[in-house]
């Protein structure tokens, strides 16, 4: 009988621990949770490629600002200097040829910034930038017309305001490639 207990309580301790045993096993049940797959939007391909012509009429201002600074200084210096004293014709035709130079390649920049300014008012994409853009056109003729009347040293300003108003505009439109 002292048998027939024991294996009586031995069964009943093994069943307990058996028991408890089986319910640490047992796996906890997830959550059902709906993982929704992020699509990164690109922009429409209008703003894409005005944002790879603004980046390279940014870079194409910024390299005619640091062309044009030393040659204009240049060009009024020697225009100083032929109203003090009397100049080499050879100096005062390269003078003036600089000058024309100065004004064709200012021409050749405004049209390449009337045409971007253009865009951003024509198309419908780009008109949430227009605010940042608009007025380079305008900057682009006042530097035009300060070199028509000699100041070309002053006529390097609106282009430096041109330069921050593209500036503004790359900032304000999404990064993404073509």
């Amino acid at each position: 009988m002292k048998i027939a207990g024991t294996l009586v309580y031995l069964l009943i301790f093994t069943t307990l621990f058996a028991g408890a045993a089986a319910a640490q096993k047992s796996k906890p049940k997830r959550p059902t949770t709906t993982t929704t797959k992020t699509v990164s939007k690109l922009p429409p391909l209008d703003v894409r490629a005005a944002r790879v012509k603004v980046s390279n009429q940014y870079s194409n201002v910024n390299q005619f600002i640091n062309v044009m600074g030393p040659i204009a200084e240049s060009i009024e210096a020697l225009d100083n200097e032929a109203r003090t004293k009397k100049l080499a014709q050879t100096s005062m035709d390269l003078n003036a040829s600089n000058k024309q130079k100065l004004l064709t390649a200012i021409k050749n920049m405004r049209a390449g910034i009337d045409a971007l300014e253009t865009e951003f008012e024509t198309k419908p994409a780009l008109k949430l930038y227009l605010a940042k853009i608009q007025g380079v056109a305008d900057l682009a003729a006042q530097s035009e017309s300060l070199a028509f009347t000699g100041k070309y040293v002053a006529s390097r300003e609106p282009w430096r305001m041109i330069a921050l108003k593209l500036n503004d505009t790359l900032t304000a439109m999404p990064n993404a490639e073509l």
